[in-house]
Parts: structure tokens; sequence; C-alpha cells
């Protein structure tokens, strides 16, 4: 009877209050399934204090408990700050905190001469204060994270003036980017006519390409030193590895990683015939600046970088390097980029589609407080952001999914080369440098990690080393 009293109740409300509420139950049942995963991984951070029997030749246990302790810090952060996250953004949508940031910026685009029939401009005025607000709230969780949990567990290695320096390089560069491709998308919706999706969705695919090519060259420099690998024996294996699968490799570079953080990568890009590799100085025991010691008086760049000795002998051999990298050059031979390319690009054209659909319905705009204007930038937000939120939940699972399979064959593809011995140690010593815990829930694993577990990796690899 309850059950049918609050389904006519529910009937009877307007369309625009049934949408609002079911948006913000939305949110919260995701926060919450969220909460449940990250509660259950805790609890094995908290009650697995000692090295499981099939990791005991794997993980020391003086490693085994600093990878716990910091897993630990680091899923009690992510419960606090996701919590405020959700807090706040229940509390702007009950506050009515879009529509009145809307309405300053449109006093702002005024006072400067552009009147409400400038609704690019309102727009951009309104985007640039969105994202400050973002930036400003999100600064000391960003803050503490750094500065307390990867400083307490010997990954920071930025100082205050550096972090400063690069929030605000982040955030100028991000507007540089962010208002001028904005206002042309704003514009090709409002010239496009009934096929402007079409149009908005080339537009974005174009940006998208081009962005992709110039990062690298262009864009990260701003923010980290690219050095070109320097010529030597590990410069030859890459390009005697990269010609045997025909990658047509033009250049490696090795990244001042260590600036800011302990943690490793390796990644490759480019287009057609123009390939590059970035190996973080971290992942080489031959560059890594934390296995050098400082000259005696030396300062300069160094004086934004403390050395710190914790992590000796930190990174890979270069045969464990060539492993790392017949792994990601797996990747690219099988066509996981093109396919990932691919997938985004099919469900960007679809939420195009479905964009053009329902921005006619003046009751979505409504259910968020604009009852005489539907602005297409605020269409956009909440067609994207909060209607197709249970649609975005479901396919960043199924990419979770996808991704873990492309990642045991890239796998398979560095054993093929070879690899598989020394794909082991690495996968070991990475998992060891970065701190990674390597028991998890099946749950929490299932639903989040877009890696396989460690152990999995090497039970696959196990098969073919001992071939």
């Amino acid at each position: 009877a309850a059950m049918a009293v609050s389904g006519d109740l529910w009937a009877e409300l307007p369309a625009e209050r049934r949408i609002f509420c079911s948006v913000l139950l939305f949110s919260w049942a995701v926060y919450l399934w969220e909460a449940f995963l990250a509660h259950r991984q805790r609890r094995v951070y908290r009650t697995t204090t000692h090295v499981p029997q099939e990791l005991g030749q794997i993980m020391d246990s003086e490693t085994f408990e600093k990878s716990r302790l910091y897993q630990l810090d680091k899923s009690t952060f992510s419960f606090w700050s996701g919590l405020y996250s959700e807090v706040e953004g229940t509390m702007i949508l009950l506050c009515g905190g879009i529509p009145f940031l809307w309405k300053l910026s449109g006093q702002i685009s005024g006072r400067a001469g552009f009147g409400p029939e400038y609704e690019i401009v309102q727009s951009l005025v309104f985007l640039l204060l969105a994202t400050l607000f973002s930036a400003v709230t999100g600064l000391p969780w960003s803050l503490y994270n750094t500065f307390v949990i990867e400083e307490k567990h010997g990954f920071n290695q930025q100082t205050l003036g550096f972090f400063f320096k690069d929030a605000i390089k982040k955030f100028v560069v991000t507007q540089c980017i962010l208002l001028p491709v904005t206002s042309l998308l704003l514009y090709i919706i409002k010239i496009g006519g009934d096929y402007f999706f079409i149009y908005a969705w080339l537009f974005t695919l174009v940006v998208s390409l081009v962005l992709v090519t110039i990062y690298a060259d262009y864009i990260a420099p701003l923010f980290d030193k690219f050095i070109p690998l320097p010529e030597g024996e590990l410069k030859q294996q890459i390009e005697t590895m990269a010609k045997s699968i025909d990658f047509p490799l033009t250049k490696v570079y090795v990244v001042e990683g260590s600036k800011r953080s302990s943690h490793s990568n390796a990644y490759f890009y480019g287009f057609f015939k123009n390939k590059r590799i970035v190996l973080f100085d971290t992942l080489l025991e031959d560059y890594s600046a934390l296995n050098k010691e400082p000259a005696e008086g030396e300062d300069g760049e160094n004086e934004e970088t403390k050395s710190k000795t914790k992590n000796k002998k930190q990174g890979c051999k270069n045969e464990e390097v060539l492993a790392v990298l017949g792994h990601e050059l797996g990747h690219w031979k099988l066509g996981h980029t093109v396919k990932n390319i691919i997938i985004s690009q099919m469900n960007s054209f679809l939420c195009f589609f479905l964009f053009a659909v329902l921005i006619g319905q003046k009751e979505l705009f409504a259910a968020f407080g604009f009852y005489d204007t539907q602005p297409t930038l605020i269409g956009l937000m909440i067609i994207f952001q909060f209607i197709f939120s249970p649609y975005n939940e479901v396919l960043s699972f199924c990419l979770t999914v996808l991704s873990r399979r492309f990642e045991f064959q890239a796998d398979a593809f560095a054993k093929e080369l070879g690899k598989a011995k020394d794909l082991y140690s690495a996968l070991i010593k990475l998992n060891k440098d970065n701190l990674g815990f390597p028991v998890s829930d099946w749950i929490f694993s299932m639903w989040h990690y877009s890696h396989p577990p460690l152990l999995e990796r090497l039970q696959a690899l196990k098969d073919a080393k001992q071939e």
C-alpha cells in the first residue's frame, strides 16, 4: 500500500521535479555503490597484514606492509574527498548554483558590453567561473594528497612553490584550449540546422585528433622536460624491437617525471608513420634521479626537486624496460589503440545524436532552474553530465572489462617476442616501486581495475617462462 501511495505521489509530481529527483537519486546511488566497494577493499587492506603464501616469492614483508599502509591511506582519503564531492554537487543542485552562476555570468558579460544576445560570450564567462570554482574547492584536497599522503609514503618530489606554479600553468593552458573549442562548438550547434549533431561530432573528432597530435610535442613540455634518449645500447635495442614489428618509430624521449613524483610510466603517441616513445626517467634504473646522489652544493632546479634516496635503485634494467615496451607496442600491433578511438568516437556520435533529440525538451532546463531561457551550454551540461549518467556508468564498466582483456593480450604479445621472463620481473619491480597492493576484493577489482591484478598477469606469464 505504501508503495502504491508513493507511486501515486511520484506520478503527480511535475515532469521537471521527477527529472531533478531522479538525477539526484541516481547520483547518490552511484556514490553509495562506490563507497560500498571501497569499504570492502579497505577491509582487505586492514585484515591482510601478512604476505599471502602465493606471494612469498614476489614480495618481501617490508614492501608488502609499506604498500598496505599506502593504499589504506589513499582509500581513506578517497572516501572523504568522494563524500565531499557528492555533498558539494548535491548542494549546488539544491541551492540552484547553476542558474545563479549563469545569471552572474550574464551580469559580468553585460558590464563588458555584451547583452543577452551574446550567449556564447556569457557561456565562456560561465565556463571560466565554473572551472575556477572547481579548481579552488579542489585545491585543499590536491594539497593534502600531494604533501601529506604522497609525501608520507616517499613519492612526492615537489616543493610548494613548484606545486602552485604547476597548478596555475595547468589552469591557464586548460582555459586556452577549453574556451576557444567550446565557443566554436556552440557556434556550430547554433548554425548547424537539423543536422548540427553531425557537424558537432566531426568538430570534436578533429579537435581530439589535433590534441593527441600536439599534446606531447607542445603541451606536455610546458610542464615537464623531455630529452631524447641518448645513443647507446638501450636506444639501439628499442629501435631493433620496433623494426621487428614494423612500428614506425621516429624518436625516443626520456621525460623528467621525477621532478614531481617517483611513480613510473611509459607511453607512445603519434599518428601514421610518425610514432614516438616516451619513457619516464623513474622507469629507467640508469636515468632515475632518485638513484643518484645529488652533487655537493648542487642547486638550481634541484631547489624545486627534493632528492629522496628512500627508494634506492628504483626502476628497471634495460631488458625489463624492453619487455614493458614490448607490452606497450603490443597494444599498437594488436590494434587496441585504434579500437579504443573507434569506440570513443561511436560513443561521441551517439551522445550528440541523443543530445539533438533531447535539446528541445523544456522540462530538462526547467528541472535545473532554467524556466525562461534554454542556453546551449547548459543543455550540453545537463544532458551529457546528468541525463546520460546511467549510460556513462554502464559504458565505463564495459570499457574496464575490455581494457583488462587488452592488457592480457598485450602481455601475451610481449611473451611472443620472448620477453616473458623480463616482463615478469618488470611487473614485480613496478608494483614494488609504485607500492601497489597485490591483494584485492573481487567485486572492487572487477568494477575498478582497468589492468588485471598482478597475480593473474604473473600466472599467465609464468606458463611461458617455464616453457
